[in-house]
Parts: structure tokens; sequence; C-alpha cells
């Protein structure tokens, strides 16, 4: 049986108010771009492992073409058809919110 009383839990004044600390070197665009190229050729690398693992053929027809290709590379061309139409439509929405902002900026 202690008669210390127990330690207050609430954090002292002065240490909620300090500001959080600063890094030394600041995040940039250069260190984001980076970043994304690494991540990008991690993911080539998983691609292409997944490429020559699967050469057997597939055989695809749309409206009156057949064709044949591996299906690793039938899976690649439909990932970068849905990534272009991503940007595709990513491009059109913001030409739609500049021109948005741009008239709204005119009025003023």
């Amino acid at each position: 049986m202690s008669s210390d009383p127990a330690p207050d839990p609430r954090p002292e004044p002065d240490a909620a108010a300090a500001p959080p600390p600063v890094p030394a070197v600041p995040y940039t665009r250069a260190a984001g771009l980076w970043s994304s190229l690494i991540l990008g050729f991690l993911i080539l690398i998983v691609l292409l492992i997944f490429i020559t693992q699967n050469p057997s053929s597939a055989d695809f027809q749309f409206l009156t073409w057949h064709w044949s290709l591996p299906l690793g590379v039938a899976i690649l061309l439909a990932a970068v058809g849905g990534g272009l139409l991503t940007v595709l439509v990513g491009t059109a929405r913001i030409y739609q919110l500049r021109r948005a902002a741009k008239k709204l900026s005119a009025r003023r």
C-alpha cells in the first residue's frame, strides 16, 4: 500500500502546444517522382515475370477479327488499354474543371 498519488494521465499544457518537429529536408516533387519510378519499375518486373510464366496462347475474337496472343501479353494489353482510358477520362475532367475555373475568374 503506497501513499504516492497516481500520476496525472493528462499531458502538460506546454507539451500539447509544442509545434511538430520540422523535417530537415522537405518533401519535393522530385522525391515523389523518384518514388513513383521505383514503384513503376517494381510493377514492371512483376508484369514481366507474369508474362514469361504464361506463354500459353489464347484465341480472341472481336466482331469479324480473329487472332491469337500469349495470355500474359493479352492481359498486359488490356491493362494498358484500361490505363489509357483512365488517362483520357481524367484529362477530360481536368479540362472541364479548368474551363469552369476560367469562366468563374472571368466573371469577377
